[in-house]
């Protein structure tokens, strides 16, 4: 049975969908955006803070499911311009160790939802 788990500490829907669903196990997170859930603000004064603000979004959810980042095995990350990917990936290493690190692909894309510079969905398990 599908069980739907969101919170308000992390970006409302602006669609037919939640912030994530969980069956069985495994917990499934729509992706998450820059957007500052305190002001429904976009993020985007670097791509450091754009990314800090991604993963602040992911912890919330995380967190309303009583999961860390720990609990993360796959990792989805879709980014405008692929020469960020240092830098992304720079703020991205803070939030996990390298030797558990969750699977993951990091893939360029024409555009994103709001035309951020970055968007990552995750799985993470129970």
């Amino acid at each position: 049975m599908k069980k739907i788990i969101n919170t308000i500490n992390a970006p409302a829907p602006v669609g037919p969908y939640n912030q994530s669903t969980r069956h069985g196990d495994t917990l499934y997170m729509s992706g998450q955006i820059a957007i500052d859930p305190t002001t429904g603000n976009l993020v985007s004064d670097s791509i450091e803070a754009e990314t800090h603000q991604v993963m602040k979004n992911i912890k919330a959810v995380l967190d309303e499911a009583g999961l860390t980042f720990e609990h993360i095995l796959k990792c989805s990350v879709f980014v405008a311009d692929m020469n960020m990917y240092s830098r992304i990936n720079a703020v991205y290493a803070e939030y996990f160790d390298e030797a558990t690190a969750p699977a993951r692909e990091l893939v360029e894309v024409a555009n994103l939802p709001k035309f951020v510079n970055i968007e990552i969905s995750v799985i993470a398990g129970f």
